[in-house]
């Protein structure tokens, strides 16, 4: 282990064996640099003024036999899959914070995962972890079972102590904490309080059982805080249904998040076995669709979802700068519906569309959008087709009269399902997804109506459509030619 030497329960129990008088004796002669008498001081100084938590802490450091010498630790490379060494080596460079790993059944994920746990706590005598499942009973034979199994594959479980009531694992010669919490279970995590140190690693697992980003925020905002240093793991196998948020989220670029995709093809065979290689192959066979997904994680079931033709990926300013045509469209909204901006353009011969700017925001004044179009680079020759609907003919006059050259949208009945076919029968609809992260979203995420049975409703949502109207209306007079 690097940093301390392994000598915090030592360390309690030499202090509650002395006077309080010769406390000062035992340290005065230690470095300054040493870290665990530091600790060891603390705890016992706020278990002396009656903390609660700081008292059951030192009564489990002092009842801990002495630990066999640790020896400075290192990642066996024989214990990770190749998919896996550019995404180890960015985590001991801190090239990130935050790791997305997802993929088909058998890609290892969970196995790497608990390996770098281990690894980060014997690296940082101060780092505290968090592993999260949407259900707290789910843990014990997950990733609680998943984290015992790496601490004997890497020889070290001597050294760590594995309670089940509370659930947690404890690394005996620091004290440092793995904690099991469930999410449905919000006020044990919010409660958790470390005896030293903070929480720098948070390792969701099974990412779409999670209720969505905002869960998940607020579990990052809860568990993860102080320290310099912090390790957000996420792991999942895609669900079928590509609109599923968990599906959306790792195509959303952000700039502290590393995003890897792995499959069983990818992990060495003697890892997996015979049974499960017969069984994979098997599927492949006899069900090609459903080996795709389960095996290859591929989101491949279009579920109830409008458009299936979304492409995300990065739109260069060289292909901006080449397109003969750029069209613009507003879907005005004020709150709690935003209002919408966007900017694309359309290759007929290759029924491609690209969706490559937007502004977004709420209670945005007329005034306010017409600088943030300004700041777009939008001039009085860039035509705008803005809905006309509610306030819309007022705001279409105020942006006239700050010189911008707006018309308003002809609408009309069958307007809506003409041209939600006419987009949805694209070969592609391209979108920017860190230039246009909104459109993004709703694109992917806009599903039809189903009725409790199951069976699918004609007819189009009115709802978390902003960005597709905008676009809708701004490509009006192409979708409206005749014979489109």
């Amino acid at each position: 282990m690097q940093g301390t030497g392994g000598n915090l329960g030592r360390y309690v129990r030499e202090l509650l064996a002395m006077p309080v008088s010769e406390e000062d004796e035992l340290s005065s002669g230690r470095a300054e640099t040493d870290n665990e008498m530091a600790i060891a001081r603390a705890l016992v100084k706020k278990a002396g003024s009656g903390d609660l938590q700081a008292i059951k802490e030192v009564r489990s450091l002092s009842e801990m036999t002495e630990p066999e010498e640790v020896k400075a630790f290192e990642m066996p490379a024989r214990m990770l899959a190749e998919p896996y060494f550019a995404v180890w080596r960015d985590i001991k460079s801190k090239g990130h914070t935050e790791y997305v790993l997802y993929g088909g059944r058998g890609s290892a994920k969970s196995t790497f995962i608990s390996l770098v746990v281990i690894d980060l706590l014997l690296s940082n005598s101060m780092l505290h972890a968090v592993l999260c499942r949407r259900v707290k009973d789910t843990l014990r034979d997950s990733v609680y079972a998943q984290m015992k199994w790496a601490l004997s594959e890497l020889h070290v479980e001597t050294n760590f102590e594995c309670r089940v009531n509370p659930m947690e694992i404890i690394y005996k010669p620091t004290g440092q904490k793995i904690y099991f919490r469930g999410a449905d279970d919000p006020a044990k995590l919010k409660s958790i309080k470390v005896p030293f140190g903070y929480i720098g690693i948070l390792w969701f697992e099974e990412l779409d059982q999670f209720c969505g980003e905002e869960e998940i925020r607020s579990i990052e905002q809860s568990v993860i805080r102080g320290g310099d240093e912090a390790y957000i793991f996420k792991s999942f196998n895609p669900p079928k249904t590509a609109g599923n948020w968990a599906n959306q989220y790792v195509l959303m670029p952000k700039e502290t998040r590393l995003v890897k995709k792995s499959s069983y093809l990818e992990v060495p065979p003697e890892w997996l076995g015979k049974v499960f290689l017969e069984e994979a192959e098997h599927l492949k066979e006899t069900n090609p669709s459903a080996y795709e997904h389960e095996y290859g994680g591929v989101a491949n079931g279009i579920g109830g979802n409008v458009f299936s033709n979304v492409v995300l990926r990065a739109i260069t300013q060289e292909e901006i700068a080449g397109f003969d045509r750029v069209y613009n469209g507003i879907d005005w909204g004020w709150y709690p519906d935003p209002f919408r901006f966007h900017r694309m353009a359309y290759l007929p011969a290759e029924r491609r569309l690209f969706i490559f700017d937007e502004i977004s925001g709420n209670k945005l004044p007329n005034r306010e959008i017409g600088t943030l179009l300004k700041q777009k680079g939008i001039g009085p020759m860039d035509k705008i087709t803005a809905d006309s609907g509610g306030e819309g003919l007022k705001s279409i006059a105020d942006l006239r009269e700050m010189g911008f050259s707006v018309r308003k949208a002809k609408k009309g009945p069958g307007s809506v399902d003409y041209s939600m076919k006419w987009l949805s029968s694209l070969h592609e609809i391209v979108i920017d997804p860190a230039r246009c992260p909104f459109a993004a979203k709703e694109f992917l995420g806009y599903e039809y109506e189903t009725t409790q049975s199951g069976e699918v409703v004609s007819g189009y949502p009115d709802r978390d459509n902003h960005s597709i109207d905008a676009v809708r209306y701004a490509l009006e007079e192409v979708w409206r030619r005749r014979g489109k």
